[in-house]
């Protein structure tokens, strides 16, 4: 008998860990809900993911994931992949049975439910909140624990042994015991991890620099039906990148984000490291706009420090001090907040 897919409707905490494990003991697989929804958008992203529907034998989760696009695809993440993915994170990590890990990021998100799925592989122990809280993060006995960059500033990073970032770019100028990751939600959580792929990683850079993944921890599919994955196994990430003389990854960013000023390619990122440095500046996203003579330019989103009001000309002449003047942006607004996804993505929208 097939099994179904369940939603799995609770928050973090020790409640979610026994109804996902009494999920796949009866056989079917869970789809974490974010919590953060009304009951509304739950009911429509459950039937987006036909959950009750049946699943393919073996697949243990289905994660909800907007990628680039803003609409949810159900990824489907069979037994072996979470396995895969569990052994190779903890051998990579050195993780052994005295170790506990702290999960506080979402568990609809794949960050977030990783560390749940990775800790119960091990064997490890197992800190699950309800949401990420700075205070109960510092309170904790664990040694392990998963962030995005926008946590990491408002915990104790000291009293980690090992912290994996994801999500955002991580800082520059992270603590010795950050661990940077790469990976995407159909790569079941980070694969890539301080530049190196994990163990039974593979990472191929097509003629157009797009970063392409091989492993045993891909996604089987989407709930829909197709598969992002190649007939002989790639998946195709949509990111561009490359490796550095060091025979590390480096991520330039998405397909979509580059942006090409006057015939010069501009990476947003790129970008938003220097402007971050500036001392008006407490946040900032760069994008493209189209022109008609430049065919685009560089917009810089701010969020200003508290009491500061930066303009234009102080930020380009910023950025000119250390990078080409095609970096320098040639639109400037400022918002007391900026979009972000849970993870702490940037959605560039325009």
């Amino acid at each position: 008998m097939a099994g179904r897919l369940v939603a799995l409707d609770l928050p973090g905490g020790p409640d979610f860990v026994a109804e996902l494990q009494r999920i796949w003991a009866n056989g079917d697989a869970a789809f974490p809900v974010d919590q953060r929804f009304p009951a509304g958008a739950k009911q429509r992203v459950c039937v987006a993911m036909r959950v009750g529907d049946d699943v393919e034998p073996g697949d243990a989760l289905v994660v909800a994931s907007s990628g680039s696009t803003g609409s949810p695809k159900g990824v489907v993440l069979t037994h072996d992949a979470v396995a895969a993915s569990a052994e190779a994170t903890s051998i990579r990590l050195g993780v052994g049975a005295g170790d506990h890990w702290l999960a506080c990021l979402p568990l609809s998100h794949v960050g977030g439910l990783s560390v749940v799925t990775r800790a119960l592989h091990a064997g490890t122990a197992l800190t699950v909140l309800p949401a990420f809280d700075a205070a109960e993060v510092d309170a904790s006995d664990a040694n392990l624990v998963a962030l995005v960059a926008t946590a990491l500033p408002r915990i104790d990073s000291t009293k980690f042994r090992t912290i994996v970032l994801g999500g955002a770019r991580p800082p520059a100028d992270r603590p010795a015991n950050v661990v940077a990751t790469y990976g995407l939600t159909e790569t079941g959580s980070g694969v890539v991890y301080d530049g190196i792929p994990l163990d039974g990683v593979e990472v191929d850079i097509g003629d157009d620099h797009e970063i392409r993944l091989r492993g045993p921890m891909l996604t089987r599919g989407y709930r829909t039906g197709n598969s992002p994955i190649t007939d002989d196994g790639w998946l195709h990430t949509g990111d561009l990148g490359g490796w550095t003389d060091g025979g590390q990854l480096h991520v330039d960013g998405r397909k979509g984000d580059l942006i090409i000023c006057g015939g010069e390619n501009v990476w947003p990122e790129a970008v938003e490291a220097i402007v971050t440095t500036h001392p008006d500046v407490a946040d900032v996203m760069a994008r493209g706009i189209d022109d008609t003579e430049w065919g685009q330019i560089v917009e810089v989103v701010v969020v200003p420090v508290a009491g500061r009001t930066p303009d234009l000309e102080s930020i380009r002449s910023h950025v000119k001090e250390t990078a080409p003047s095609y970096l320098a942006p040639k639109r400037l607004t400022l918002v007391e907040s900026l979009p972000r996804t849970a993870l702490g993505k940037l959605r560039r929208i325009v």
